[in-house]
């Protein structure tokens, strides 16, 4: 419970006089749950009873508040039915709540009592109209997204600023152009909000708004989010004068609540420094495998016979893109590696049927169904609007009514069929489409979708607990490569790592080139050298680019600027090459902090508990995933592009440092 206030009134007028109000006293609470934040009021004899509460069966879809006529006011109705739930029971398994109701009757008690009570999702709310300023006790009337409103709640003990400020923390409430009274839901506190609408506001509005929707800053249409970030942030002054940048960090680093970086205090975090990782050592990629490779390495049922000989061949080199479509299945966990050829068809049979099935569920769904179930419309909506601007430029999506699109769209609607609780988040069409690119089938790229999403899942759930922990995990890794830019990073009000929020939630999509992406992906994908490789990555782009950030001095405003103009120029072979080089440096290290080495998943006999001290006390070995580095006799290309000249060369050679 994040608010709770009695003294909480309806008038419902249904005393002798219709000219006299009958009042209700109640209890009106804001409840978060897992998945969602409820309204909840009900009269205070009904506090401690869930029977009393508007509910409806598992088909429901919203809540519906009834409208009572003249003639109805003090009417009577039948009892609750049998089927009805209780109210708890509903908010578990169903986001919306629906009353059914017929000629405006209210659901009544037994003895004859009308029952008031209510609760619905804030994702059901539309708008709230507020009472007149010095007009008698403060009131508000929700309405919601179907245009039902819900009965005045008078608030006879105190006014409801404070209400409206618990419920500004989940959504965006901005005042209606046309009545200053109303209040309308403009945003959710939602990963799936497009942020163009703000472009023209001002500068205030802007910050509230980045404050409180950090994923729409960073998704939204345009892919650079520094300009919106510094140009909406300038003074309206003519003199055009920037905020000062630790106003604008404050602000930013409020965008992720309970987002808690370098502190010691933090549960589990170690204050690393002083540790010396060594030189990074030297790392050279490999061809990519080829479809002979890959055919050598099968038996006669189709089985893989090394899977870790495939795995590290993929890591040092990824796949020719003939290998794709195949490969991508395992890597994905869509295909069992152990699987024949006989059972992955027999498992494609399966998943076929499964598909179809769920995508008649929203095929099936008529005009007027779809009027009556706003979350459906809402996903569509989205979806319908990312789909038209994902890789447009790409010519398996390019031009007008191109089927490519069409598979995008009906992949991403059947998604919802499948996780109807996250449904669409904007981002995920970023996910899909070099997914369907590569597999140009609609089956099995929306199960390899499937299969991405179940390790991508928090990022888009609306906690943001993904995103914290990989920030969080960012930091440390850093602060252990190198703490000094770290503390000049802190320096400069850039500590908490924000600019490196787009590259986490969409894996880098929008950082390289499509091709590129398609490497990078697929080396990520087989889980070596260590887990949460994708973390090296980012902190092998910031050590390349600490040079020209700390020569040139640059301030808040320039690193946010620099980084953001990475995009599209980042050499990925080299990156690939620094991030192993990093991890190997990390794995060599006798003295590891227990943090990074659960961030990598590295085991150790002996992990130094305290790093502060810079001291090696236990000798700690580090029991490194080593089948990497075992040879593997192809030629290795460096990360310029030529080969090397030693002839042959293993791996063992060309990787282990001296």
């Amino acid at each position: 419970v994040v608010y709770e206030q009695d003294g909480v009134f309806i008038h419902s007028s249904c005393g002798k006089n219709d000219d006299q109000d009958s009042l209700i006293a109640g209890i009106l609470r804001v409840i978060e749950k897992e998945n969602e934040v409820v309204v909840d009021w009900r009269p205070l004899d009904e506090t401690l009873d869930t029977s009393n509460i508007l509910c409806a069966g598992k088909d429901s879809s919203s809540v519906v508040e009834w409208t009572q006529t003249p003639k109805e006011k003090c009417s009577r109705g039948a009892d609750r039915p049998s089927s009805y739930e209780a109210e708890w029971d509903m908010v578990t398994t169903v986001s919306f709540k629906k009353k059914p109701h017929s000629n405006g009757d209210a659901t009544t008690h037994a003895n004859g009592e009308s029952k008031w009570s209510f609760l619905f999702s804030l994702t059901d709310l539309k708008s709230i109209k507020q009472n007149k300023k010095g007009m008698g006790w403060s009131y508000l009337v929700f309405c919601l997204k179907d245009d039902v409103k819900l009965p005045a709640l008078h608030f006879h003990r105190g006014d409801s600023k404070l209400l409206i400020k618990c419920l500004e923390k989940h959504v965006v409430l901005d005042e209606s152009p046309d009545h200053e009274r109303v209040l309308l839901v403009k945003t959710q506190k939602s990963l799936s909000q497009s942020f163009e609408n703000l472009l023209d506001e001002p500068s205030y509005g802007l910050l509230q708004k980045l404050k409180r929707d950090p994923y729409t800053v960073t998704m939204g249409r345009f892919s650079k989010v520094t300009n919106y970030i510094f140009d909406s942030f300038r003074l309206s002054d003519p003199s055009n004068q920037r905020r000062p940048p630790s106003e604008m960090a404050d602000l930013i680093h409020d965008t992720i609540p309970g987002l808690k970086i370098n502190q010691q205090e933090e549960p589990g975090f170690e204050v690393i420094t002083r540790i010396d990782l060594g030189k990074q050592p030297e790392v050279s990629r490999r061809e990519p495998v080829s479809a002979e490779e890959w055919a050598k390495n099968m038996d006669s049922e189709g089985r893989i016979l090394d899977v870790d000989y495939i795995k590290r061949s993929i890591f040092k080199g990824g796949l020719c893109h003939t290998l794709r479509k195949e490969a991508w299945k395992f890597l994905l966990g869509y295909f069992p590696w152990n699987s024949s050829k006989e059972e992955r068809a027999n498992l494609q049979k399966r998943k076929t049927d499964e598909y179809f099935r769920m995508k008649l569920q929203w095929k099936s769904v008529s005009e007027e169904q779809e009027k009556r179930n706003s979350r459906l419309r809402d996903y569509r909506s989205l979806i319908e609007k990312d789909v038209n601007r994902t890789d447009r430029t790409n010519k398996f999506y390019e031009g007008e009514d191109n089927p490519g699109l069409i598979l995008l769209h009906d992949i991403l609607m059947t998604y919802c069929m499948y996780d109807f609780d996250l449904g669409y988040v904007q981002g995920m069409s970023d996910l899909l489409s070099p997914v369907l690119y590569v597999m140009e089938n609609e089956v099995d790229a929306f199960w390899c979708f499937v299969s991405y999403m179940d390790q991508m899942h928090q990022n888009f759930e609306e906690q943001m607990q993904g995103m914290k922990t990989q920030l969080i995990q960012l930091s440390t890794l850093l602060r252990l490569l190198d703490s000094g830019f770290c503390s000049y990073l802190e320096s400069q009000d850039s500590g908490y790592l924000y600019f490196c929020f787009r590259w986490l939630l969409i894996r880098f999509k929008r950082e390289f080139s499509f091709q590129d992406i398609l490497r990078l992906w697929e080396v990520m994908w087989t889980e070596l050298p260590c887990q949460n490789f994708h973390l090296l990555l980012c902190c092998a782009i910031l050590e390349s680019e600490k040079q020209q950030i700390m020569d040139k001095h640059y301030d808040f405003n320039d690193i946010l600027k620099h980084i953001n103009e990475l995009s599209m120029k980042i050499d990925v072979e080299y990156i690939l090459c620094k991030a192993e080089a990093i991890s190997m440096q990390m794995m060599n290290c006798k003295e590891l902090p227990q943090a990074v080495s659960e961030i990598l998943g590295i085991e150790s006999s002996s992990v130094t508990p305290d790093s502060d001290t810079g001291e090696d006390e236990s000798g700690a070995e580090l029991s490194c995933p080593t089948s990497l580095y075992q040879s593997v006799s192809t030629p290795v290309i460096a990360a310029n592009g030529t080969q090397d000249s030693t002839e042959q060369m293993s791996e063992t050679q060309s990787l282990t440092p001296a």
